[in-house]
């Protein structure tokens, strides 16, 4: 069963091994965890709901509590504290676009907010709500999972807007193709989800991100019903279908979603390369970008995350006769590992794979083959249950994401990491801090960074230290030619963010899209838009 309080299901736990306690304690210092609410104490909080009856809507304590927050960090602070603020009043789970559509012509007419819920994954605030005058009411899509049409001589297939990743990937294996969208939150996070956050999974190199992938669909707004339809290009003036990616369901609910998808590959096979630097290994990663060398998902961890994850792997004595041998090959203190994918028919990848290896050595790489590659696959999705792990030793995890140009890649990381680092100290606390370039393009990259600190002895102040730390980051990456989001999306978090991105007159063009088709203003507000 699906955690209330965390990230996926109850069944499954990741342990840290006893060297990573050892690993963290040097680093940050040894913590306490804090005490965590129960199901029934949060449960008694919930007020009674200012919705009037209605057949789809259910106003049950335990629907709004699982409904009222997603997957960032305040979001789990709330959760475990049991301080969860506001609920919504009720949660409407629909198993047809025309549902969708009832849904939001009875929220129009009764003055009602509307909050879209996909898979609840959003670490950006998106599906939060807040307090109101006005009830709220979230609309799960969950019940719209299903393979609706595959027209296989366009390779496009029509799905439920909250089709789950591995359900979406099992409907289509199932016929022979893939959609190739592997975001890190695939085991919960829905395909209308990732089309209203602009999503970007792993394999991105081979499949594209979401922009690629969406080809129409529709969606439910209060003026009617919008349907995009699927083209392979087209020059007729702006493009709706770009509008809707992003809008994060400030224009209507997305019910259903076309996409582009491929037939399965032959052949699959990740391997991990290391360089002895950083400088090299960034080098590396560039020219096989730009030389559009076929690769289907390419990841670059700087020297701490390397030493991290290696610190983490478990199996001590394997990790020290990989540390001998790489330091023998010229890659010790400072050392970067490189994860690559090579996805295609068998003759492709043979040929991928030689490029590839020719290319590493002329910046001293070291290719180890896919045993490394093969663990990283097999472990790629499981990362959100170490904020558990952790948690349970007194330590918080947290992310921060964005995209540059390689000109700026080691500025604006190196200004982000040194800004994690220091912020807090003043009040006595280290931060361990450690990045990955996860998404490349020839122009630019994506900077993935990770931080893990102690958590105070309250809450309040553990929650205080957070917000230092991001919004102080923030500031920091707006201003640095940074985006605020490469594939999180806005939400309330980044919402105050944004305008520094788009200028005055971008943010004007954003509004009266928004509010050209939302005129009352009661779909998702305070998401993308500060209201």
């Amino acid at each position: 069963m699906r955690r209330w309080n965390g990230w996926g299901d109850e069944a499954n736990q990741m342990h840290l091994p006893a060297n990573g306690d050892r690993f963290l304690i040097e680093r940050i210092g040894d913590a306490s965890p804090l005490p965590n609410a129960t199901l029934d104490t949060v449960l008694a909080q919930v007020p009674q709901s200012r919705l009037v009856a209605h057949p789809l809507i259910v106003t049950a304590a335990e629907d709004r509590v699982r409904h009222a927050r997603g997957q960032s960090l305040p979001d789990w602070l709330a959760m475990r504290s049991g301080d969860f603020g506001v609920f919504p009043d009720g949660v409407a789970y629909p198993e047809t676009a025309e549902q969708v559509a009832e849904l939001v012509r009875y929220a129009y007419s009764q003055d009602i907010l509307l909050i879209p819920y996909g898979g609840g994954t959003s670490v950006a605030g998106h599906i939060n709500p807040f307090q109101s005058e006005k009830p709220i009411l979230t609309i799960d899509m969950g019940r719209m999972n299903r393979l609706l049409d595959m027209d296989e001589a366009s390779q496009i297939a029509t799905l439920g807007a909250g089709t789950p990743g591995p359900q979406l990937e099992a409907l289509l294996r199932a016929r022979g193709y893939t959609l190739g969208h592997f975001p890190q939150s695939f085991e919960l996070s829905t395909v209308g989800g990732w089309v209203a956050s602009r999503s970007s999974g792993q394999q991105s190199l081979r499949y594209g991100r979401i922009e690629q992938l969406f080809a129409g669909g529709r969606v439910e707004t209060p003026l009617g019903c919008l349907e995009i339809p699927t083209l392979p290009a087209s020059s007729a003036g702006p493009d709706i279908r770009e509008m809707v990616m992003g809008s994060e369901g400030r224009m209507g609910i997305i019910s259903e979603v076309k996409v582009r998808v491929s037939r399965l590959p032959e052949e699959e096979r990740f391997y991990v390369i290391f360089f002895p630097d950083w400088q090299k290994a960034k080098s590396a990663a560039r020219e096989l970008v730009q030389q559009r060398i076929q690769l289907s998902m390419l990841r670059l961890s700087n020297a701490i995350e390397t030493e991290t994850q290696l610190a983490l792997a478990g199996h001590e004595s394997l990790i020290a006769l990989l540390e001998r041998f790489l330091a023998l090959r010229g890659a010790s203190t400072g050392k970067c590992m490189m994860t690559l994918g090579i996805t295609g028919s068998r003759t492709q990848c043979k040929a991928v794979r030689s490029q590839v290896k020719k290319l590493v050595r002329e910046f001293g790489g070291i290719y180890t083959g896919t045993h490394l590659g093969d663990k990283w696959a097999e472990k790629r999705f499981t990362m959100p249950y170490l904020r558990e792990a952790l948690w349970s030793k007194g330590y918080v995890v947290d992310t921060l994401e964005t995209a540059t140009d390689w000109d700026n890649v080691d500025n604006l990381l190196n200004r982000m990491e040194e800004n994690l680092r220091t912020v807090i100290a003043d009040q006595g606390e280290k931060v361990h801090v450690f990045t990955h370039l996860s998404h490349f393009y020839g122009q630019g990259c994506s900077i993935y960074t990770t931080y893990v600190f102690r958590s105070a002895d309250t809450y309040e102040k553990t929650l205080a230290w957070w917000k230092t730390l991001k919004h102080t980051t923030s500031e920091l990456i707006v201003n640095n030619r940074g985006t605020i989001s490469h594939q999180h999306g806005v939400g309330k978090d980044h919402a105050p963010y944004l305008p520094v991105e788009k200028g005055p007159l971008g943010m004007k063009a954003i509004e009266a899209v928004m509010s050209t088709f939302d005129p009352q203003g009661q779909l998702n507000p305070g998401t993308l838009l500060v209201d």
